[in-house]
């Protein structure tokens, strides 16, 4: 098969290339080494990962969370790791009476990560409540490769 051929498949195909090669989060994404135990029951923030010339681009939506004190990101056990708790207080003053609403949670996506890949080629940022993940090279030197079908 030409390289053309590769380069011409569909875009649905090149996001579930994207999904072969992190993989999905763990099977109990919440516990360590599918042990059930650390759950987060809670709340799981959305996440996305998509291809920007080699490298991998992971975004979490983390709206109102104070990154700077409640997020972790690692690199454990060949997984890119995203944890770290939620909180959120509001009060409310009503006729004389307070309402006092207070709700947190603890989070943790993973992400497998190719054997080529470091902690030294991962960077993250964090502008407008989404926390941004680049994997530095996860994709230089892969190329997927189409196998034949036979029919008989």
């Amino acid at each position: 098969m030409s390289n053309a051929t590769l380069r011409n498949r569909p875009a649905w195909d090149v996001d579930r290339w994207v999904q072969d090669f992190f993989g999905p989060a763990r099977p109990n994404d919440g516990a360590r080494d599918g042990f059930a135990g650390t759950g987060t029951a809670g709340f799981r923030p959305a996440a996305e990962i998509t291809k920007d010339g080699d490298d991998a681009v992971v975004r979490v939506e983390l709206p109102g969370v104070d990154v700077d004190k409640d997020v972790n990101v690692e690199v454990d056990r060949g997984h890119l790791v995203i944890h770290g708790e939620r909180r959120d207080e509001r009060s409310d003053e009503k006729d004389g009476r307070t309402l006092r609403e207070v709700r947190y949670g603890s989070f943790r996506r993973s992400f497998r990560l190719p054997q080529n890949v470091t902690g030294e080629a991962i960077s993250a940022s964090y502008d407008a409540g989404v926390l941004t993940v680049r994997v530095a090279g996860a994709y230089a030197g892969r190329q997927p490769q189409r196998i034949a079908i036979e029919s008989k």
